[in-house]
């Protein structure tokens, strides 16, 4: 008895029938997937409730004795800058300081006040004596060209200078100084680019908020 050969056309029918089936039993077996708020465009958002909570679950409970820390106030930050980014202030909710670049106070390289440094310091004096500081920060900070004991050497005697007039347009002998100089150190911007280089090249002084 003679086999019946199937036809071409039988055999792609054969095929895809095959295939159908497959990807109806993958359909069925892969896992579903839920969309989320965050699923991508055009995806549903996903309505369900929040998982629930147990209050009395132990291991949300405190330890006998222990005490929830005390509350406070988050530290907020306020900076104000020039346009040219040669004066800065920054307020938080318990200090405040001010950031001068070193081309406001001194020529290149120098440790000597220039004429138009002595208003800038004057004016950070009439807040100190606003806030009632007793405590002041003078640090000097350079860039991270030279050495870096030329760096230090040169960020402590500006701060010294400015802290030498600070004292005189403070005129109370009741505040204590803590001056350093750190020179290349804490970078404020990018040292890579001359504009990132005469940010950090600076002198900032700071005190404890009373007001």
């Amino acid at each position: 008895m003679r086999q019946a050969v199937p036809t071409p056309r039988a055999i792609r029918r054969g095929a895809a029938a095959a295939a159908a089936v497959t990807a109806a039993l993958l359909a069925a077996t892969a896992p579903a997937v839920t969309a989320r708020a965050d699923s991508g465009p055009g995806s549903p958002a996903d309505t369900s409730p929040p998982v629930r909570i147990d209050r009395k679950d132990p291991d949300l409970k405190m330890r006998s004795g222990a005490e929830l820390a005390p509350g406070r106030v988050l530290d907020i930050k306020s900076v104000v800058e020039t346009g040219d980014g040669d004066e800065r202030r920054e307020d938080t909710n318990i200090a405040v300081t001010f950031a001068l670049q070193a081309e406001v106070l001194f020529d290149k390289d120098s440790s000597s006040l220039g004429s138009d440094a002595h208003a800038k310091i004057r004016s950070i004096a009439e807040e100190v004596t606003r806030q009632r500081a007793t405590t002041l920060r003078v640090f000097g900070f350079t860039d991270n060209l030279g050495s870096t004991t030329h760096g230090v050497a040169l960020s402590k005697e500006r701060a010294n200078a400015v802290q030498r007039q600070l004292a005189k347009d403070v005129g109370s002998s009741g505040v204590s100084y803590q001056i350093r100089g750190y020179g290349e150190l804490f970078p404020i911007a990018d040292n890579a680019t001359e504009e990132g280089r005469r940010k950090n090249r600076r002198v900032e002084v700071s005190f404890p908020r009373r007001g």
